[in-house]
């Protein structure tokens, strides 16, 4: 289930069940997630200075949530470049295929985990930006 391009970007509430014993957030594919998950990957330790990401995917869907911490990121699609700051668990960002990602702004005890749709396949990245807005403005024709 592919995201609707004027849902740009995508933010997903994801519910939250607490009482004084603490908080738990479940994240359910197909019903939190609008994909199948076949990958789960954590970053964390990330100085502020630096930006990860730096690509794009031509299939693959994600959600991003900070699961401790805050960072940003800068979402391209070919037509449209918004920020989006990531700071609770509470609140996943949806990343279709074809969109450029770059995150930033990390906080010291950060760390975001992100839910894939697919394995791991380098053959699906494109990692150069001129490359991406070719594709991005060519699939929109």
């Amino acid at each position: 289930m592919a995201a609707e391009k004027e849902e740009f970007p995508r933010l997903l509430t994801l519910r939250a069940i607490g009482d004084e014993r603490g908080w738990l957030t479940p994240v359910e594919a197909g019903k939190d997630i609008p994909f199948e998950v076949r990958r789960v990957y954590f970053i964390y330790g990330t100085q502020d200075a630096i930006r990860r990401g730096l690509h794009a995917h031509r299939d693959l869907e994600q959600v991003a949530v900070c699961v401790a911490g805050s960072c940003a990121f800068l979402l391209d699609d070919g037509h449209h470049r918004r920020e989006v700051l990531l700071d609770s668990p509470t609140k996943g960002l949806y990343i279709g295929s074809m969109v450029w990602r770059e995150m930033f702004n990390f906080s010291s005890d950060c760390v975001l985990m992100v839910l894939a749709s697919r394995l791991y396949d380098e053959a699906d990245y494109i990692r150069d930006y001129a490359d991406f807005l070719k594709l991005a403005r060519q699939e929109a024709i």
